[in-house]
């Protein structure tokens, strides 16, 4: 099975390509990988964006889509409204089938990484033509142009909204609600689901986002649908969060333990 990561990079090694790679590999998926921006960061905080030419980032698609079979996609870090457009583009000339987007726009630390310019072409072009995306609240209140949600029903709600412009399905995210519990709700036509997960004691959540993306990304082409897909992505992210403080990475926000069932 190969997955296909689209993001920017993070030369710690917890975040963006580096993690979605290691989400890839340690659910035993070939992963390839088309890089929108070089970010310099670390477990502190960004310190630079370098975007790449938007002609590069399409001659690496090209590159990746007309010789490799790509039977899943995640899409993270776009970081200006030429990627956006020219990932677009490429999804629609070529048949990938099954693509997360996970709505990145702001990292960890509070850096952006998604131009204010560029929402719109995410909410217009990519939206309709993947079949999940990931938001957690301030996203989803951003692709909404309205408040972040502060209770499940908002949330609830928000999400039924996302749905309606146009993608197939919505992970709603709730773990900026105060909750002892972290609620995800999985909306699609099809129906509702709500999956929960108990908050784990730890500082060390840098990649968190990037790495259930990539999950569900490598999971789908195996799973029978996406309610099992986000069970079974949800179980290996909360090993990666139990097992984060056994890393010693950085001495900001640490990443998540990709490789907790190994060492």
């Amino acid at each position: 099975m190969n997955a296909l990561t689209i993001a920017g990079t993070d030369p710690s090694g917890g975040a963006g390509i580096q993690a979605d790679l290691k989400a890839f590999s340690a659910l035993g998926a070939y992963g390839a990988s088309v890089m929108t921006a070089l970010v310099a960061q670390n477990t502190r905080g960004v310190q630079s964006v370098h975007n790449l030419p938007p002609e590069f980032v399409a001659a690496q698609l090209e590159s990746v889509l007309s010789d490799v079979r790509i039977d899943s996609a995640k899409i993270g870090m776009l970081s200006n409204q030429d990627n956006v457009i020219v990932v677009a583009d490429a999804l629609k000339q070529y048949s990938i089938p099954y693509v997360v987007l996970d709505t990145v726009m702001v990292a960890k630390s509070g850096d952006p990484l998604l131009l204010p310019n560029a929402v719109d072409s995410l909410r217009c072009e990519l939206l309709p033509i993947v079949s999940l995306i990931t938001p957690n609240l301030p996203e989803a209140a951003v692709l909404l142009d309205e408040a972040m949600a502060k209770t499940e029903e908002q949330m609830i709600d928000q999400g039924r909204r996302l749905l309606d412009l146009g993608c197939q399905g919505v992970l709603m995210k709730g773990g900026h609600l105060s909750d002892a519990e972290s609620p995800d709700w999985l909306i699609t036509p099809q129906g509702e689901w709500r999956f929960t997960s108990l908050r784990i004691n730890t500082k060390n959540t840098h990649g968190t986002g990037c790495t259930l993306s990539a999950a569900l990304a490598a999971l789908r082409p195996r799973c029978t649908d996406w309610q099992q897909t986000v069970i079974e992505a949800k179980a290996y992210l909360q090993g990666a969060l139990e097992q984060a403080d056994s890393l010693e990475v950085g001495s900001g926000f640490g990443p998540v333990h990709h490789f907790h069932r190994w060492w």
